[in-house]
């Protein structure tokens, strides 16, 4: 039998505009004007500039308005705004619309990526249409980094399955060492050991004494190096301090990573501050970047238009669409532009809480002055949720006269010391970082040693948190820290 059961709950649900003021929250300066963009491509009622006075008075365009009824007779084509290809924000045919628009336009330089620089160099070889395919499939296997990593088995399989081509390892190593004279040097190697290997074979002076010994490392005692085992190293080469030490020097000046960053392309790239600080005779002010106060305002025409729409008759089926569509366009446009100046509001509520609360890192710049500071510190001074502090602390930076830092820089967990008052992780590990630079590099200090300095310097941490520490600053072991 069917029943019919009646249950009441209650449920927290955040509607649409909460859902997009979320994401528009967290989005960086850097992005926040090709989201604005998207909204005024996607909706007209939406326009750059400042609000516009009107030139006329509510009163004057109702009486304009009463000499000219709106009605059915009345020449105007209603279809035409019913109709979805509607003039776009900066389209052509809009009244906004810049002829030089496109010239504004960057132009890109255009630069090869390592794989077109490495088939190019394939094409200088004698190969035939047979061997031109299995270098290439070689070429697409180099990783960004310039090592191939995958199996040469594998490789030969793809070249059965997708080429139809059968071959075999000696056939596939042959046009890989080809390949791996290719610039750059070390290019297409399967390991470490085979590109410093390959670097130093194509050294100017391969009959050089220090290469000579470089080779005789990297061929007999490449594990000893790794680890720095230089005592090791020096007995089993047979090498004197010296000869070992041009060697060691000499490698260590070898490209690790012959293929560089991914593409091919080196791409600088740029921290855009959210924030400016500027300290005028001791009194700081916080500014947002100019960028995220863009000026938008509500379409005049399309907010006249709704007024004119509304004051007609009612009853015509497509009026009320027309209607519909003009008022759902007008609320959204209403919406984004209070959303973007509640996140103005948002950003620089949280910024000044920041500000208040590290006040004395931002007359020096010093890291030991950082106090322990969490989420929830800033979240109940502003009255804010702890999810919002963390979207804007997780994208923005702001600029000082000590440099750009992101936010979430000035976040960190206590730690007590001898004196019972807490530090910021960060000054203790400004002070490891100072330990470490100043040690005996041919005696570096172990983290046994680095826990007995910091607890005689009042901090009191364990050996695995100092171990935590030291890998966050990427600094390696003691061992690895060794040089001759």
């Amino acid at each position: 039998m069917q029943k019919l059961h009646l249950n009441q709950s209650l449920s927290q649900k955040l509607s649409p505009q909460q859902i997009q003021f979320i994401k528009l929250l967290q989005v960086p300066t850097a992005e926040l004007d090709t989201r604005i963009e998207e909204e005024l491509e996607i909706n007209p009622a939406l326009e750059e500039g400042k609000t516009e006075e009107k030139e006329s008075t509510e009163d004057d365009f109702e009486d304009n308005y009463e000499e000219e009824p709106l009605t059915e007779e009345r020449d105007v084509n209603i279809d035409d705004y019913l109709d979805d290809e509607y003039g776009g924000y900066k389209m052509q045919g809009d009244g906004n619309y810049n002829a030089d628009e496109e010239d504004r336009e960057m132009p890109i330089s255009s630069q090869s990526s390592l794989h077109d620089q490495l088939v190019s160099q394939l094409s200088f070889l004698r190969l035939d249409d047979r061997e031109k395919i299995i270098g290439e499939q070689l070429i697409g296997s180099i990783e960004n980094d310039g090592y191939i990593r995958r199996d040469l088995e594998s490789i030969i399989n793809d070249l059965a399955f997708s080429q139809n081509i059968e071959t075999d390892i000696d056939e596939l190593e042959e046009i890989l060492r080809k390949i791996q004279n290719f610039d750059p040097a070390g290019i297409a190697s399967r390991n470490l050991q085979e590109c410093l290997t390959i670097q130093l074979e194509r050294k100017e002076h391969p009959d050089d004494p220090t290469v000579q010994n470089a080779l005789k490392i990297m061929h007999d005692c490449f594990d000893e190096f790794t680890k720095k085992h230089y005592a090791k190293i020096q007995k089993r080469c047979d090498l004197s301090d010296e000869e070992t030490k041009d060697a060691v020097n000499l490698i260590t000046k070898l490209n690790p990573k012959p293929g560089g960053v991914a593409d091919g392309l080196v791409r600088t790239q740029y921290i855009i501050p959210d924030f400016m600080l500027t300290n005028t005779a001791g009194k700081y002010e916080i500014s947002l970047n100019s960028k995220n106060a863009p000026e938008l305002r509500i379409s005049r025409s399309y907010s006249e238009m709704f007024d004119a729409y509304d004051k007609s008759d009612k009853k015509d089926k497509k009026l009320k669409e027309t209607v519909t569509f003009v008022k759902q366009k007008l609320d959204a446009a209403k919406w984004f532009i209070d959303a973007i100046k509640q996140r103005q509001n948002t950003l620089l509520r949280t910024m000044e809480a920041i500000l208040q609360y590290q006040k004395e890192f931002f007359i020096d710049g010093d890291e030991t002055n950082l106090r322990p500071m969490i989420l929830k510190d800033i979240a109940e001074r502003i009255d804010m949720d702890i999810s919002t502090v963390s979207r804007v602390a997780n994208s923005k930076a702001i600029q000082t006269e000590f440099g750009v830092y992101p936010l979430k820089y000035f976040f960190s967990e206590g730690i007590a010391t001898d004196s019972g008052e807490d530090v910021s992780n960060r000054e203790v590990k400004s002070v490891l970082q100072t330990m470490v630079d100043a040690e005996d590099k041919k005696k570096p200090l172990s983290d046994d040693k680095l826990v007995k300095m910091l607890n005689g310097k009042g901090y009191n941490i364990a050996r695995r948190t100092v171990a935590k520490y030291r890998e966050q600053l990427q600094i390696p072991v003691a061992r690895l820290r060794k040089e001759l």
